[in-house]
């Protein structure tokens, strides 16, 4: 997955403008604007590198000759203590972007970190881990970006790229028949069909109406292994809610083909990276 740069040029723009309002009063009025300095990046923990060139690009859009040795790239396995990074330019600009560029870089590493580690879960398994759109407003390229980086798949983007069915869609469309009916009667023929069912009887209903995904919510396994054996492959199979580190594997050993996690995006822990000044 690439990430658009004007898009991330804005957001590191619109972060900046919201922590310097006009002035930085300690930087401003503490720091010479001739002082030259350096920084490092540091790991504070083990786990998944992403965003280091988001976070650089900080730097750079405050001081464009600024300059950064990069040790570690997106993807790298981190352990405690690994230096990521050097930067050097003005003390001023290593000051007033530090903590917007440690926002971004800490928490695209919590995502890919969370992300990798229900990857590893499930190794040997039919299925793969993919996102939500439980993603934080503004974020969802970088945090969706974290997710591949980690080792999972994107679902959709946003409401324009699949017709999702759920369960209030359902209702209000008159049931499922009638729903997806009338859904393909207006559908380019690009466009794929993803239906949410709560039990096997709105599976087979389901499957009656040819959909192309079926997301099993909230199943039990059992069911779940009942759903892949009726499915047959007509369908892809998608569990999805209240699944957690310690149900992952079980919930991947029922045959379906994806697991999609909203935690991985919107509940995963900062990872723990410092950029400390070089004295």
């Amino acid at each position: 997955m690439m990430l658009n740069q004007i898009y991330v040029d804005n957001l590191i723009k619109n972060a900046l403008l919201e922590d310097i309002n006009y002035v930085d009063v300690a930087t401003d009025y503490l720091i010479p604007e001739e002082q030259e300095g350096s920084a490092q990046f540091i790991a504070k923990a083990d786990g998944v590198l992403c965003g280091i060139d988001i976070a650089l690009r900080v730097f750079e859009i405050l001081q464009p000759d600024f300059k950064a040795e990069v040790f570690k790239k997106d993807g790298d396995l981190l352990k405690k203590g690994d230096i990521i990074a050097k930067i050097s330019g003005k003390t001023k600009t290593i000051l007033k972007g530090e903590r917007t560029a440690l926002n971004l870089i800490q928490h695209m590493s919590g995502v890919a970190t969370a992300t990798n580690k229900a990857v590893k879960i499930i190794e040997g398994t039919n299925a793969t881990i993919a996102d939500t759109r439980k993603t934080l407003p503004g974020l969802r390229p970088v945090e969706k970006y974290a997710v591949t980086v980690g080792g999972g798949k994107n679902h959709r983007y946003n409401l324009s790229d699949c017709a999702m069915l759920k369960d209030n869609h359902v209702d209000a469309g008159g049931g499922i028949t009638n729903a997806v009916k009338a859904l393909k009667s207006k559908l380019g023929h690009t466009v794929k069909i993803e239906l949410e069912v709560r039990n096997l009887q709105e599976l087979q209903e389901a499957l009656d109406a040819q959909v192309d995904i079926i997301m099993l919510d909230n199943m039990s396994c059992e069911d779940m292994k009942k759903a892949v054996e009726i499915t047959s492959g007509r369908a892809k199979l998608e569990a999805s809610g209240g699944i957690t580190d310690e149900t992952l594997y079980d919930v991947a050993n029922t045959g379906v083909d994806i697991i999609s996690m909203g935690a991985i995006t919107h509940s995963v822990k900062a990872f723990d990276i410092s950029l400390k000044i070089i004295k």
